[in-house]
């Protein structure tokens, strides 16, 4: 009787599951959205598909497999474009599906032009609702389905024509003119921006460079021209005589190698085989989708800069977050000497003597921007604990409805606001966004230290809106620690530290306000 009833019901059902939706999970991938248009967003006349119908559940069961998606008629393009990474499925022996019947699909150029109305008529004939791309006879059991046969197409476009059935935003690279003050869209180079430059270039030709003059424009950004020579004056690398820094130079940069003759041979010793270890590992980490930073000459230099600095500062040593503040530096340096993109620029062609040079200013104004933040590093951070507990005491008293969501939702500062310091917002910055704070932070006196604290305050007021709308603790967090910064540029980088200069002229020198 239990049979009869379920015959009867397949009968009277007229929407068979896995009849005309794509099944996914099942033995074929999911159809391309981009060659599949979703059933709702075309002409009811030339959309559906007269698919023979089984009749009993026995025949619903050998003609489809795994049909669990009924009512979803329209899926996001992601699934299809992570099938369509991986390599090409191959046809397997699976019972015979029925399935859209496929017609050559014009090319884009065609696509824009063609109407739907001028589409190819479907046979409505059931004897012949069978693929164009059997790979068997028809009454066979080797088929291939129908999103297999634009598998190996999908397979061969390259990732940005993946994304065309994604809603299209405007791009802005990650690293392409990354030292460029323009990155955000803004025309090559406008009047002000020509101003500017020339005062950069009559502050830095003078006999004596004024660094407070210097701190004063730069605050605002740095030409791309002037950005190298501007942040060595600023790190205090270079001196500001201008007749003493090709000397100055010269003894730093022969200083480091010897350094490295030195020091070096001892990463393989046992007292030193763990930091050198524990950096080998995290140099493939630093910005691994930039490929200018996963070359193995590239890797070897960031490798020798961490280690010599480790050496040298046995009070820290090297401690993972620290990796990450070398690129800025050699990214600006590189810049002096490349033209084009650095994103994927190859250092191999640049000549030793270069390459060598870059090197050692990298290291020398890396160390110097650590001896101002050293006690984050100690043993046990100290300093980092004390500026989390600060920007904690400081958001109580900008946006209180901020700190009582964070603790309704039991999220604590430290969760989050740790890697905000340790790697001074680079993990949540692109890298061009983060050459443009650090030039803030080089005119500034404590800029490092002190003012990243009101940069960081201001960071996360930004997202007020989408933090008090996350409800519990997961989602909070997830946001916190994935902010949507990706297409970021000058701009927002500026209106942030403008946010957080208005900040410290209210709190800095406040400490009533400061605390309840």
């Amino acid at each position: 009787m239990a049979t009869d009833n379920r015959i009867h019901f397949w009968r009277k059902n007229p929407k068979v599951p896995g009849s005309l939706q794509p099944v996914y999970g099942a033995q074929h991938p999911p159809l391309d959205p981009r060659r599949h248009r979703p059933l709702k967003d075309t002409p009811k006349a030339s959309s559906v598909v007269k698919s023979k119908k089984p009749s009993t559940f026995h025949e619903f069961a050998r003609s489809t497999n795994d049909a669990w998606d009924i009512d979803d008629e329209e899926d996001d393009g992601i699934f299809s474009l992570k099938q369509s990474s991986s390599s090409p499925v191959q046809s397997r022996s699976t019972p015979q599906t029925p399935c859209l019947k496929l017609f050559k699909v014009p090319d884009d150029t065609e696509l824009g032009t063609r109407s739907l109305d001028r589409q190819e008529p479907i046979s409505t004939n059931p004897d012949q609702e069978r693929l164009d791309v059997e790979s068997g006879p028809a009454n066979g059991r080797v088929v291939k389905s129908c999103s297999d046969a634009q598998l190996n197409v999908n397979t061969a476009r390259n990732p940005l024509q993946k994304q065309q059935s994604l809603p299209v935003r405007p791009v802005i690279p990650l690293v392409a003119r990354i030292s460029d003050q323009n990155a955000s869209g803004a025309p090559p180079m406008t009047v002000r921006e020509k101003t500017r430059l020339d005062k950069f270039k009559q502050l830095l030709s003078s006999s004596n460079t004024d660094l407070e003059e210097l701190r004063k424009h730069s605050w605002s950004g740095i030409p791309r021209e002037v950005r190298p020579v501007t942040w060595r004056l600023l790190s205090g690398y270079l001196p500001a005589n201008r007749e003493r820094r090709d000397l100055v130079l010269q003894r730093k940069r022969e200083e480091y190698f010897g350094f490295i003759e030195q020091y070096y041979h001892s990463r393989t010793d046992e007292n030193h085989r763990d930091t050198y270890r524990q950096i080998h590992i995290d140099i493939p980490r630093t910005n691994p989708l930039i490929p200018l930073f996963q070359q193995p000459l590239v890797q070897e230099v960031f490798e020798r800069i961490l280690f010599i600095w480790a050496i040298r500062h046995p009070a820290s040593g090297y401690v993972q977050g620290i990796n990450d503040l070398v690129t800025p530096f050699f990214v600006v340096f590189l810049s002096e000497f490349v033209e084009e993109d650095v994103e994927n620029f190859e250092m191999a062609s640049l000549p030793l003597d270069t390459q060598r040079n870059i090197e050692a200013d990298s290291f020398w104004c890396m160390s110097k921007l650590l001896d101002g933040i050293q006690d984050n590093y100690t043993f046990a951070q100290p300093g980092i604990q004390i500026k989390v507990k600060a920007l904690e005491e400081l958001v109580s008293r900008i946006d209180e409805d901020v700190h009582v969501h964070f603790q309704k939702c039991e999220v604590e500062y430290l969760q989050f606001a740790f890697r905000w310091m340790n790697n001074l917002l680079m993990r949540e910055l692109p890298l061009r966004c983060t050459i443009r704070l650090w030039d803030t932070y080089q005119a500034e006196s404590e800029g490092f230290s002190h003012f990243h604290l009101y940069v960081c305050a201001a960071f996360l007021i930004k997202w007020r809106k989408e933090i008090l709308s996350m409800l519990d603790f997961q989602n909070l967090l997830m946001l916190l620690q994935n902010l949507p910064t990706i297409h970021w540029g000058n701009e927002e980088v500026g209106l942030l530290l403008a946010e957080a200069y208005r900040l410290k002229y209210m709190f800095a020198d406040a400490p009533s306000h400061y605390k309840r």
